[in-house]
């Protein structure tokens, strides 16, 4: 079992304290730092190892939403957010940042021990992921974040993907029904290989290995005819080249 390395972050005192007690109580779980700032917290985590980060949201001077992003643009191997706020309206955000888990105040330690060992198989599945080594090619897979759950997707299952306003559909072989996160194209574009996928639009990426027919404007796949933009004919017209 991994202990999960924790820092807790809250402006009020009797709620720090109880986040604090709860990861106390829970063997996988080891606190090494309690702040009631979250710009203490920033600079604990710039210098410092986390997994696990409790962080409230309202508070002064740096709120736990603007603290996140901040992490996410930081490029360092930043802990991964469970929030803990009395504000329900703030879960969406908590999305977008690309938290782990949403605790709302009051919440027990069941409530908590329930994220928290979400938070331990999250971190133990990209451990694994991470120290697998290269896969052969029937054990490639895409981990997605679907709400507050880490999916292991593998990337011959995967049809195309389609990006709405703050969601991303990825349309899969075996399920009619499309898997939903939030996140964008460009984040899923990064992780994913060019060898096997390929951005077309704005809106869609493909699985070049599923494309059934193409013309020079569209690609089939299935029965789905998918539009290819301007933006990205060039390096479609290449694949075509070589399609055909």
């Amino acid at each position: 079992m991994s202990i999960l390395k924790c820092i807790a972050v809250d402006d009020e005192p009797l709620a720090l304290g109880l986040v604090c007690a709860f990861i106390d109580k829970t063997p996988f779980l080891s606190l090494e730092g309690r702040y009631s700032s979250a710009v203490e917290a920033l600079q604990y985590i710039q210098n410092q190892q986390a997994d696990i980060l409790f962080l409230d949201i309202q508070m002064p001077d740096l709120t736990g939403i603007e603290l996140a992003r901040i992490l996410e643009k930081s490029g360092t191997r930043a802990p991964r957010i469970i929030f803990t706020t009395a504000f329900n309206q703030y879960a969406l955000d908590g999305f977008r940042v690309d938290a782990l888990d949403y605790l709302l105040k009051p919440f027990n330690y069941e409530e908590f021990l329930r994220a928290a060992s979400r938070a331990q198989a999250y971190v133990e599945l990209l451990q694994k992921a991470s120290s697998a080594g290269p896969a052969e090619p029937k054990d490639e897979y895409l981990f997605l974040k679907v709400e507050y759950q880490l999916l292991r997707i593998a990337y011959d299952d995967i049809l195309y993907m389609e990006g709405l306003k703050d969601y991303v559909k990825v349309h899969l072989k075996s399920d009619s029904k499309p898997v939903l996160s939030l996140t964008s194209l460009k984040a899923l574009e990064e992780k994913l290989p060019v060898s096997k996928f390929m951005r077309v639009h704005r809106s869609f990426i493909v699985n070049l290995d599923k494309i059934s027919a193409v013309t020079r404007n569209t690609i089939q796949i299935g029965t789905i005819t998918i539009p290819v933009s301007d933006q990205y004919k060039e390096g479609f017209s290449q694949f075509l080249s070589k399609w055909m």
